[in-house]
């Protein structure tokens, strides 16, 4: 391989195997991303229609919400939030397995059950059985067979706090997207949180980090709150990629631009966390902008400039899914996501080795 110096057996070995990928967030954004990428993991049943190389998938969760079914839960029986482990675990499963079905079957009646999907209740009970949720995902996860691992950010029954611009605490994720004021920054309660080694391990070992897209404040930035995450990320010698939201969201992102999330995320984690940022360049329709702005919602501004300052790499793409824009909807599409993680994974691999050889043919030219 040109530029590489002498690439030994090991080092090609390397570049032929799995690309290690880690992607951290929550919500609607970190599944979305996860039902692109899946396609690509090393199962031949699911790469049947894709080409390059295969992924070794893990996902890290947020565990803060506390609204809805998962917030139920949280009060009736003092566990980690489910739902967006269960929105995770349906993504990296095959879509058309009845067992996924079922995961996602929400009760639409019934005294107890109504608002409950089925894959709440059902990690909900297997932390019951075995009393430890990480170990309940696992299994469950083995159940449905997916094409990853996931993780919980932390094993410890988290609650986010906000601090507002006015000076006003609001606790609770629920509450901190309904309010009004700007948020000044994002805590977790208990502070001293630790991550799972297997986390921590998967992060040392990544070949690409992504991070969101998703709700900033109450899907990304909780992750990089748990202890030991934002240093692991740090040293980690993957390249780290951050996917800019879409649109503004309502209570939390209100006139951001694509900066000003990237800095909301390093001033949380307390370092230049980031290497790079994914932009969506599709146009959006005029007819669909009325639309959202009725509810004071735009698209995030793309402003270059500013991030060229903060030293980061851009990449661009057009990120919009036509299916979801013809139920009039601005939303990810996944598969266009998917092939932006593949390709900045797979330089990143080619790099990392690049210096591993270049390391190497020092040490023999001393």
């Amino acid at each position: 391989m040109p530029g590489l110096g002498r690439v030994t057996p090991g080092q090609q070995v390397l570049l032929k195997a799995p690309l290690r990928v880690v992607s951290i967030g929550g919500g609607t954004g970190l599944s979305t991303l996860l039902s692109g990428i899946k396609r690509f993991a090393p199962a031949a049943q699911v790469r049947s229609d894709a080409s390059g190389p295969a992924l070794d998938i893990t996902a890290v969760v947020t565990v803060s919400d506390d609204g809805g079914s998962s917030g139920r839960l949280r009060r009736d029986f003092d566990i980690l939030p489910p739902g967006d482990i269960r929105n995770c675990m349906t993504a990296l499963s095959e879509d058309e397995d009845l067992l996924t079905q079922l995961f996602r079957y929400r009760f639409a009646s019934g005294r107890g059950l109504k608002g409950h999907s089925f894959g709440n209740l059902f990690l909900t009970a297997m932390h019951q059985i075995t009393g430890d949720f990480a170990q309940a995902v696992k299994l469950s996860s083995e159940i449905l067979a997916i094409r990853g691992h996931i993780f919980p950010a932390t094993a410890t029954n988290v609650s986010l706090e906000a601090v507002l611009t006015d000076g006003t605490v609001v606790r609770g994720e629920s509450r901190i997207s309904k309010s009004r004021q700007p948020i000044r920054k994002i805590r977790l309660r208990p502070a001293n949180c630790k991550p799972l080694a297997d986390t921590l391990d998967a992060v040392a070992k990544a070949d690409l980090i992504t991070i969101g897209p998703g709700s900033l404040y109450t899907s990304v930035v909780p992750n990089i709150l748990v202890n030991g995450i934002a240093e692991a990320i740090e040293k980690s010698p993957a390249m780290k990629v951050y996917f800019v939201n879409l649109m503004w969201q309502p209570g939390e992102t209100i006139n951001f631009t694509a900066s000003q999330h990237v800095k909301v995320l390093q001033a949380h984690a307390g370092c230049a966390l980031i290497d790079c940022v994914v932009l969506n360049s599709a146009p959006i329709a005029p007819s669909l902008k009325r639309r959202y702005a009725r509810e004071k919602v735009k698209p995030v501004e793309n402003d270059i400039e500013a991030l060229d300052k903060l030293g980061l790499k851009i990449v661009t793409a057009d990120l919009v899914s036509d299916a979801a824009i013809a139920q009039g909807r601005i939303r990810h599409d996944s598969a266009a996501l998917a092939s932006v993680v593949l390709d900045l994974a797979s330089r990143s691999r080619v790099f990392q080795v690049r210096k591993e050889a270049l390391a190497a043919q020092r040490l023999r030219t001393k």
